[in-house]
């Protein structure tokens, strides 16, 4: 009967009671709650995209907010090529994985990681600039917490941590009712701008900062770069492609489906936002300057006022920009479990923390965002030059995979147009990313150009650790069948204990040559020792009718352990030449944390000492002897006291 688990109440608390392999089932997720889950990346581009193009803009003045629109109505078609693309992936590898399993199944191992390296980055940098951009919403509606930026950033993270430490479906509980707060409270401030655009009566209700003199004249190379900029708004589609299989059954559908009501919000709102800004004139404001608001700010103050109204869109803004790391949650350690299967990343990454989620990941990735919002200062306009560089990288291999891979399944129908789509898609992201790369590279988007092969490095360095340890370790052969060989088991006694005798009585069963050695260090007294020696073993023993083992004390003027006892177990094998030498170490354990700190970790030190000497004939046993607590009065030992009746007490 399987022993029944013993709660941890500050981490229950936290994360919630452990789930079983048995439970997976319920850790799926629906629609509603992909949406949640996987589409407050893409969804939250809505508040930094056009920013991030009105910002480059922002030297033209007027004229620049008059172009948000056709650059825009530019991004959206390209967002659609690629959303149309990611729809067959998610039908032709429902396994996960997204551009890394495309890639690499068509284009080849070093494409897939160069997929891999990329999503990742990705990733990453949209925990970092969501959270930023979230806690920007935040200082733009009550300036007095700027000061406060980066430690604001970096409790949001934590949060969400935890939150998603706790598994999908409680993750998707959270995030449900926040992401259909911000649709709809955008939804009305676009449908109230869009009737009064309509109707003839666009006048601001709080008139917005006036727009920058223009210090610039309007050439192809700043409509380049804003273009550039705005493509922050197409990341985040392709996380359905890599987190399928957290979908209930039929997963296909159900991803397609989300995937697709995540690209029609998305649509709807650039185009938006776009067409407002521009009846209503708002534009960048300098986000190192005293008077800083985000666009959507601006615009929601235009339509509504900063009435109840703003501050509650302003509350759902702050929320899904914040939240909307939480894609990254979702995504990240699914590759990386892809990954480590692959042995480019260490196995744990593949296997389940107590709530099913890959909790190495979400650790992994939360520890790298807070390196990187420390280094920016939580300021989202420093983070936004390494944005989308990745996301197109993966989006260009991706879709070149694809096209590969029409090409390879010929039988299925409608094979022509999709190649042909998704080679278009190719092409225009390939373009986008050359044009992304080009304009940021000054600006900091070189960093990515460094961290991608850096990122190729180690994964492969990774994988050729793992394989060259496999080549090392395998064996193709029966197992050899040798003569025994003699072992003479040695038990270390600082003291007569009950540990020690545990470890004794062991070493008794493992051999009759048994050696006990006590290392003089000048903290015991030697002739008690033997004292107690002779008469609770050696008598004892004799009476029986059995070898006595004799206590050897090794001198150690320096007063240390392992040196001395390495001296002596050399001699000892050389003593016994083909023989095996078995070290059994007593230890002595306490199940409470803080009360084990007091006994030191003398035992683990010694074995690791002694194991990675390098000597093939020492083997190390560790022979544990618990202290009594009120909920754990026995058994000690297998070994131990509680095993002989006279013994007890």
């Amino acid at each position: 009967m399987p022993r029944r688990r013993q709660g941890n109440g500050l981490m229950d608390l936290l994360l919630g009671r452990p789930l079983t392999s048995a439970q997976a089932m319920h850790e799926k997720a629906g629609v509603l709650t992909g949406v949640a889950l996987l589409g407050l990346d893409a969804l939250s581009s809505t508040a930094y995209g056009p920013e991030a193009a009105l910002t480059v803009l922002r030297p033209l003045g007027a004229t620049g907010v008059w172009l948000l629109f056709p650059i825009t109505a530019a991004i959206v078609g390209l967002l659609m090529i690629v959303a149309s693309s990611y729809a067959q992936t998610i039908a032709a590898y429902p396994s996960g994985g997204g551009a890394y399993t495309v890639a690499k199944r068509n284009l080849g191992q070093g494409a897939g990681l160069l997929a891999a390296t990329a999503l990742m980055l990705d990733y990453l940098l949209n925990v970092a600039v969501g959270i930023s951009a979230g806690t920007g919403a935040l200082v733009s509606a009550f300036p007095a917490l700027r000061p406060h930026t980066l430690p604001i950033t970096l409790g949001i993270l934590t949060l969400l941590t935890l939150v998603n430490l706790r598994g999908v479906s409680e993750a998707g509980a959270v995030f449900v009712v926040p992401t259909w707060f911000f649709i709809t409270s955008l939804s009305v401030v676009l449908a109230v701008g869009l009737f009064k655009l309509a109707t003839g009566d666009a006048t601001p209700v709080q008139q917005p900062p006036p727009l920058e003199v223009p210090t610039a004249s309007l050439g192809a190379w700043l409509v380049v770069r804003a273009f550039a900029s705005g493509c922050t708004a197409m990341t985040g589609v392709e996380a359905i492609s890599n987190a399928v299989p957290i979908f209930r059954d039929p997963c296909i559908r159900r991803a397609r489906t989300t995937l697709g009501i995540i690209v029609g919000v998305l649509v709807t709102m650039l185009l938006g936002i776009a067409l407002l800004c521009r009846a209503y004139g708002v534009g960048a404001t300098d986000p190192d300057g005293a008077n800083y608001q985000t666009v959507l700010s601006q615009l929601i103050a235009a339509v509504m006022g900063r009435g109840a109204f703003y501050f509650v869109a302003m509350a759902a803004i702050l929320c899904v920009l914040a939240l909307s790391a939480n894609t990254s949650y979702a995504g990240f350690p699914l590759v990386c479990q892809v990954l480590a299967r692959e042995r480019y990343l260490p196995p744990g990454f593949a296997h389940r923390g107590r709530r099913l989620a890959l909790s190495r990941g979400i650790l992994t990735l939360s520890a790298l965002a807070a390196v990187l919002l420390i280094v920016c200062k939580g300021i989202t306009d420093r983070l936004i030059p390494l944005f989308a560089i990745g996301a197109l990288l993966a989006f260009t291999l991706s879709q070149a995979g694809m096209v590969v891979h029409w090409g390879r399944h010929r039988e299925e129908e409608g094979w022509r147009w999709r190649r042909v789509l998704n080679g278009a898609g190719a092409v225009m992201t390939a373009l986008t990313l050359c044009i992304v790369g080009v304009s940021k590279f000054m600006h900091g988007g070189w960093a990515a150009f460094v961290i991608v092969p850096v990122g190729l490095l180690v994964l492969s360095r990774v994988h050729a650790a793992y394989t060259r340890t496999r080549q090392a370790t395998e064996l193709k052969r029966p197992v050899l069948l040798t003569p025994p060989s003699p072992i003479v088991a040695v038990v270390p006694v600082d003291r007569w204990s009950h540990a020690s005798e545990t470890a004794l009585r062991f070493a008794l069963t493992l051999s009759d040559d048994v050696r006990a050695v006590h290392i003089c260090s000048g903290d015991t007294d030697e002739a008690a020792l033997d004292a107690q020696w002779q008469r609770f073993v050696q008598a004892p023993l004799q009476d029986a009718g059995r070898k006595p083992p004799p206590l050897v004390h090794v001198g150690s003027p320096y007063r240390v352990l392992v040196w001395p006892l390495r001296d002596y177990l050399d001699a000892l094998l050389a003593e016994v030449p083909g023989g095996t030498v078995a070290m059994v170490l007593p230890e002595l354990l306490e199940k409470r944390w803080y009360r084990a700190m007091l006994y030191g970790r003398r035992s683990e030190l010694l074995r690791s000492a002694l194991l990675l000497s390098g000597e093939r004939r020492l083997v190390v046993v560790s022979v544990p002897w618990y202290l009594r607590t009120p909920a754990h009065p026995a058994p000690h030992s297998a070994w131990g006291d509680s095993a002989h009746p006279a013994n007890q007490g």
